[in-house]
C-alpha cells in the first residue's frame, strides 16, 4: 500500500531494524572512539565506567601477555588464558577478547559455555576433537551434536551459549589453539564444575533426580575437587 512505500515509513522501518540488532548484541555498542574502564569509579554500570580521555594513554590498549609461550596445565590437561576487559581496560565496550588455550597430551578443554559471547577457534599446533550441542530445540533437532577434527590452521565456530568442548587425541603431543570471543567479558561456565562443585552444594535430592541416579553417586561426585581451567 501507499504508506508502506512512503519515505517515512522506510526510515521507521529501517530505524526499527538497528535498534532491534543493538538489542541482542553481547555487549553495548561503543558510542565513542573507546571507554577505557575506568576500574578505580565506585559507579557501578553494565560494563564499566569511561576514563577520562584525556588521561588515556597507549598503555591502556597493551598487555604483554605472552601469548606465544606454553602454559602449564592442570588436571583436565588444559589452561585457558583469557584477554578479557580485566586486562586490557580499553577493551572496555568494543565486544572482543581472546584467549590462548593450551592442551596436554590426551588434554580437554572440559564442556562449558559461554553466555555472553560467541567463539572462533583456530588451531596454531596439533590436533584438536571439538563439538557443541544445540539447546532444546523443537525435534528432530533437539540436543544435536555437532564434531569435527581439527588439524593445524583449521578454524571452528561455537555459537553462543551453547555446551561446547575441545579434546586432544594425542597422547603423545600438546596442542595449541587461540580464540576470539565477541564479548569484552565472556564468562565461562564448566558444566561439571557448576553442578558438583556449586558453593554452597545444591541438594543431592535434586541433582539425583535430575541426572536418574542414585544420591550416593551425587554424593561422590560433589566430593571430587572440580578444578578451574581458565586463567
Amino acid at each position: 500500500n501507499q504508506m508502506a512505500s512512503s519515505p517515512s515509513f522506510l526510515l521507521l522501518a529501517a530505524l526499527l531494524a538497528l535498534v532491534s540488532w543493538q538489542a541482542v548484541a553481547s555487549d553495548p555498542g561503543p558510542l565513542q572512539d573507546f571507554c577505557v574502564a575506568d576500574m578505580q569509579s565506585p559507579v557501578r554500570v553494565n560494563g564499566f565506567v569511561c576514563k577520562n580521555p584525556m588521561e588515556v594513554n597507549a598503555d591502556d590498549f597493551f598487555k604483554a601477555a605472552a601469548l606465544d609461550k606454553p602454559r602449564v596445565t592442570n588436571k583436565v590437561g588444559s589452561n585457558v588464558t583469557l584477554i578479557n576487559v580485566m586486562q586490557i581496560a580499553g577493551l572496555n565496550t568494543l565486544g572482543i577478547s581472546i584467549a590462548r588455550i593450551d592442551y596436554a597430551p590426551l588434554g580437554q578443554n572440559p564442556p562449558h559455555t559461554h553466555p555472553r559471547a560467541t567463539e572462533i577457534l583456530t588451531v596454531l599446533e596439533g590436533t584438536l576433537y571439538v563439538g557443541f550441542v544445540t539447546s532444546n530445540l523443537p525435534a528432530p533437532a533437539r540436543n544435536k551434536f555437532f564434531s569435527k577434527v581439527l588439524n593445524k590452521g583449521d578454524v571452528f565456530v561455537f555459537p553462543v551459549g551453547l555446551i561446547h568442548f575441545q579434546f586432544n587425541p594425542n597422547p603423545h603431543q600438546p596442542a595449541v589453539a587461540i580464540a576470539a570471543l565477541s564479548s569484552q567479558n565472556p564468562g565461562a561456565i564448566t558444566i561439571a564444575n557448576a553442578v558438583f562443585g556449586s558453593d554452597p552444594p545444591i541438594s543431592d535430592d535434586v541433582l539425583a533426580k535430575a541426572f536418574q541416579v542414585e544420591k550416593n553417586t551425587i554424593d561422590w561426585l560433589q566430593a571430587q575437587f572440580w578444578e578451574n581451567n581458565h586463567n
